[in-house]
């Protein structure tokens, strides 16, 4: 009679967590940070139709990286939540940390209970009235939930992207030096320097001074301005080519 196969729990989590490491791995990266007017979003991202960066409320964005959809899953249960409950409650009563608390309680149970763990990592970002009451939330696959200070990097070789994003943060940079930050940082990954194009980055930012709903995407001749002067600024940078269309606000 043969044995019936086992595996100690401790290893069903970490083969589970080498598989989601190294599926999240396979991407690009994204970066959120701070910059003077709000809270920047930049991902490494060629698809103009599979979003890693968007909106889930009037003040709160998301960027994931790993498998779409995965992450688009999640983002839609996020934007179905901050909706109910801004029509049950108030609109100022959904906040970045009860959505990253719910995403935590998602993936946490899914790592938990599933045969395979979801291969995602992503950022809720909240932008408030000052700088000191923006917030950053990096989450995990396995729902691990991180208050994060100014700047986070996620996907692909975060390490390596986030080491350079420390290195060059200001934290009320203009818009223009935060991207060329973002995207300096971006193209280091995998320890090689690579040419970003405005074609290769999808970019968003959570504004401020922008009434009711903060969320901006910025590309097209906008973003090809920005990643220029932020070249001129810095006297360096990963080379640009313009893209064609202009700026949207959604």
């Amino acid at each position: 009679m043969s044995m019936p196969f086992y595996v100690a729990p401790e290893q069903q989590m970490k083969d589970k967590a080498d598989y989601a490491r190294k599926g999240i791995a396979r991407g690009r990266s994204a970066v959120v940070l701070q910059y003077e007017g709000g809270i920047l979003m930049v991902a490494d991202n060629v698809s103009r139709t599979l979003h890693k960066i968007s909106e889930l409320y009037d003040r709160i964005g998301f960027a994931a990286v790993g498998r779409y959809p995965e992450f688009e899953n999640l983002r839609l249960m996020g934007v179905r939540f901050a909706d109910v409950r801004g029509y049950q409650y108030d609109r100022r009563d959904v906040s970045g940390r009860q959505l990253a608390n719910i995403y935590a309680q998602t993936l946490g149970t899914v790592f938990s209970e599933s045969l395979k763990p979801w291969e995602v990592e992503i950022v809720v970002a909240e932008v408030g009235e000052t700088a000191d009451e923006d917030e950053i939330y990096r989450i995990t696959f396995d729902g691990s939930i991180v208050d994060e200070q100014g700047h986070v990097a996620v996907g692909g070789s975060s390490e390596q992207v986030a080491t350079v994003l420390k290195d060059r943060f200001v934290a009320d940079a203009p818009l223009s030096a935060a991207l060329d930050t973002a995207v300096h940082a971006l193209a280091k990954e995998n320890g090689e320097e690579r040419e970003l194009e405005a074609g290769n980055l999808e970019v968003a930012v959570l504004e401020r001074s922008r009434e009711h709903r903060k969320f901006r995407r910025i590309h097209g001749r906008r973003l090809t301005a920005l990643l220029e002067e932020g070249r001129t600024r810095s006297g360096a940078g990963s080379q640009v080519t313009a893209d064609s269309g202009d700026e949207t606000d959604e």
